[in-house]
């Protein structure tokens, strides 16, 4: 593997060590994922799913992720398509993303967002 992949999603965390640490089995997570309710991306390579940290908050994904799942799967978006999205600086500046609205609970403009891309 790469650097630049490992950096690429560098804020995203293995299937494996997120269902240890939230105590629940990895089915259970790859099911949530398939059903929308969680982003998730792989690595070039790789065939683990790795979870992005900030869709989560107190343990649970946050409110809002599933709507802004099946907004791109609506636009035809892949989870890669949809991660570049939500970490895309946002404006000139670059200091805020999508995932930082998502995480601000503005989900509604981050669901518009990804319904014009």
């Amino acid at each position: 593997m790469s650097t630049t992949a490992r950096s690429r999603f560098s804020d995203a965390v293995p299937a494996s060590w997120l269902a240890a640490r939230l105590g629940i089995d990895p089915a259970k997570l790859e099911a949530l994922r398939r059903a929308g309710e969680l982003i998730a991306v792989r690595e070039p390579g790789s065939t683990e799913w790795r979870y992005p940290a900030w869709q989560f908050a107190g343990g649970k994904p946050r409110r809002g992720v599933a709507r802004v799942v099946a907004a791109a799967r609506e636009a035809g978006l892949d989870e890669t398509s949809l991660y570049d999205l939500l970490t895309a600086p946002l404006g000139l500046r670059g200091d805020v993303r999508l995932a930082d609205l998502l995480a601000e609970g503005r989900v509604d403009e981050v669901v518009a967002a990804v319904r014009a891309s």
